[in-house]
């Protein structure tokens, strides 16, 4: 028996509970997308998308474990790193000369 497979509480397993998880990080991430696309300025658009791709990552993590499947973790790895390296190219492309960057 795994850790997955353990009952945690009423018959439901580590696992199931995982995949609640991930759908509520779903839910999450569709009300995120209202803001990326509806935000009133440009960094809230970015903040948005940043956001988005953290949760695809959460996602991917806690599918990986409720699932027993080492693959998405490498996927969310990757994605974590393209996710970091959008962010840095939008906010190099947005801040006006002499800003942060």
């Amino acid at each position: 028996m795994t850790l997955v497979e353990t009952t945690i509480v009423a018959g439901y397993t580590l696992g199931d509970l995982m995949l609640v998880a991930a759908a509520g990080f779903v839910l999450l991430a569709i009300a995120m997308l209202y803001r990326a696309i509806k935000g009133p300025t440009m960094q809230d658009r970015v903040l948005a998308v940043n956001v988005l791709g953290t949760n695809t990552v959460v996602i991917l993590a806690l599918l990986g474990a409720a699932l027993a499947e080492p693959w998405f973790l490498d996927i969310a790895l990757v994605y974590a790193l393209l996710n970091f390296l959008m962010a840095i190219a939008i906010s190099k492309f947005t801040v006006e000369r002499g800003g942060v960057i």
